[in-house]
């Protein structure tokens, strides 16, 4: 039988989370709906989800509102990161 500390380094190899279809769907929807109510704080965006949908657990909202400040996290990288390359990169690509 594998000892705890094995067990835990086991899980620690994942790739990454799995978030179902719908909160993908609803949370690419609101940001397309509202792309300035929310940042990449996850309490105020806590607290601008509440008035636009009315989830129907905790467990969901947070899972949606958490998915929302993620994306918001990597745009705000890949612009970061394009701002970075300068004008020459970009005209390259192009």
């Amino acid at each position: 039988m594998p000892t705890r500390l094995a067990r835990r380094s086991r899980k620690e190899n994942r790739v990454g989370k799995v978030r179902i279809a719908s909160v993908k769907k609803m949370s690419r929807d609101l940001i397309t709906l509202y792309p300035d109510k929310f940042g990449t704080d996850y309490e105020a965006n806590k607290k601008a989800f509440e008035p636009l949908v009315d989830a129907r657990t905790k467990r969901l909202r947070n899972r949606i509102v958490g998915y929302i400040t993620r994306l918001k996290i990597v745009e705000q990288n890949r612009a970061a990161a394009t701002s970075e390359l300068g004008p020459e990169m970009s005209e390259e690509q192009e």
